[in-house]
């Protein structure tokens, strides 16, 4: 698997992997420009986590991931496990201090963000405390607070109701330059991207802009409604 970062071409190559000897990816070739947003869709087990691994692990230093399980850190608040999403930033040191004690900028910077999520009155619980829904938001506040170009998530808002996911989905967007998106939902895949690429069984069965398509073309694509209307 071989992706190649340009000036202009954020992914460009072609891509096959494995999971105890089933395919997860078949061959697929795939170019990504800088400044798109594409939402990726197609049943369960279509191989959508397989490719977005595959562009995180050739682009993770210019890249925010927000995986499915949300990555977080139960025993931790929910302040610091957005605070890490910026460790990079800044020295062993630092970090460890404020793990102890939060410094004043980024305890600003995390509660102003942590407001437009809707969970500043939960800052300093422990994530282990908190729903579904709340856990997904804090995940998507440590993606925002990574503070690159490029966003990769996957399914970053299954748990949220249709408004919350619209809104926040759309926050994402808009503090990222491009993005790769794993989606269920296909109103918010039509409403938010501007480029579809459905996968079945590890393959790319289409891969074109989402000007002109309808929810039922996307049903046509994911096979007989196997993981439902939304």
């Amino acid at each position: 698997m071989v992706f190649h970062l340009e000036q202009h071409t954020l992914f460009y190559g072609q891509a096959s992997q494995s999971h105890g000897g089933a395919a997860a990816l078949s061959d697929i070739s795939l170019s990504i420009k800088v400044g798109e947003k594409v939402a990726l869709i197609g049943p369960s087990g279509a191989g959508k986590s397989s490719l977005l691994s595959v562009l995180y692990q050739n682009a993770d230093e210019q890249s925010a991931w927000c995986p499915q399980d949300g990555g977080l850190v139960d025993a931790l608040s929910v302040y610091n496990n957005i605070f890490s999403g910026g460790l990079e930033r800044h020295s062993s040191l630092y970090n460890a201090l404020n793990l102890v004690r939060p410094f004043a900028r980024p305890l600003a910077e995390i509660m102003q963000l942590s407001q437009q999520l809707g969970i500043r009155d939960k800052l300093f619980i422990s994530v282990d405390q908190l729903s579904g829904g709340q856990r997904q938001r804090v995940a998507l506040g440590r993606a925002l607070y990574r503070q690159q170009a490029v966003f990769l998530g996957d399914e970053p808002v299954s748990s949220l109701d249709p408004l919350q996911a619209n809104e926040l989905l759309g926050l994402v967007l808009q503090k990222h330059k491009t993005a790769v998106v794993s989606l269920h939902n296909r109103r918010l895949a039509l409403q938010h991207f501007d480029r579809i690429i459905a996968l079945r069984a590890g393959r790319i069965v289409f891969d074109g802009p989402s000007k002109g398509l309808s929810e039922s073309h996307l049903d046509v694509m994911y096979g007989a409604n196997e993981d439902g209307a939304e």
